[in-house]
């Protein structure tokens, strides 16, 4: 089996820790990640992971915990300018060579591949909606003007307009006693 060149950094050799339950071993690597993106973020093309990880051997197996980190870019959901900021996924795994279910990851022989683990965390950390910061105040729904660089004057228009009817009815209690 050929490994590429970029993913031999996420193979660690666990040959000393499986011979020795009970053991463990703290290892820190910087290694590139590539294609990571969900709806309107991503790890731009050519970043770093930043991976510290505590591996301890089972009988049959390891744990992998520690953690995960990466930087993000995106659109922010409210004003669409750019959005930025950094990933930290905490991991704790199972690795076995013969797993007995779906959350236990593979174990082939005395090299653990870490990269799958690392995509799939910083995948899972990425935001679905990003913001440039939490204060956004978005654009405008009238103009379209950003509302953090200018004010358009139309500050009250915060709502959808089409619910405007709603906010004007008047609705009666209904009293069960008359």
């Amino acid at each position: 089996m050929t490994i590429a060149p970029e993913r031999r950094i996420y193979l660690v050799n666990v040959a000393d820790l499986l011979r020795r339950p009970g053991s463990h071993r703290e290892i820190e690597f910087v290694a590139p990640v590539h294609s990571i993106a969900v709806v309107d973020s991503a790890v731009p093309e050519g970043a770093e992971a930043q991976v510290r990880l505590k591996l301890e051997a089972l009988s049959d197996g390891l744990t992998v915990t520690g953690t995960v980190r990466a930087p993000w870019r995106g659109l922010c959901r409210r004003c669409l300018e750019a959005a930025e900021g950094e990933l930290c996924a905490e991991v704790r795994e199972v690795y076995a060579s013969h797993p007995v279910s779906d959350d236990i990851w593979p174990l082939h022989g005395e090299q653990l591949d870490l990269h799958d683990l690392v995509v799939e965390a910083l995948t899972l950390e990425l935001p679905l909606a990003p913001l440039c910061n939490p204060s956004c105040l978005g654009l405008c729904p009238e103009c379209g003007i950003n509302r953090n660089d200018a004010d358009c004057g139309h500050r009250g228009a915060v709502g959808d307009p089409r619910w405007a009817v709603l906010e004007q009815a008047q609705f009666q209690e209904n009293d069960p006693e008359g």
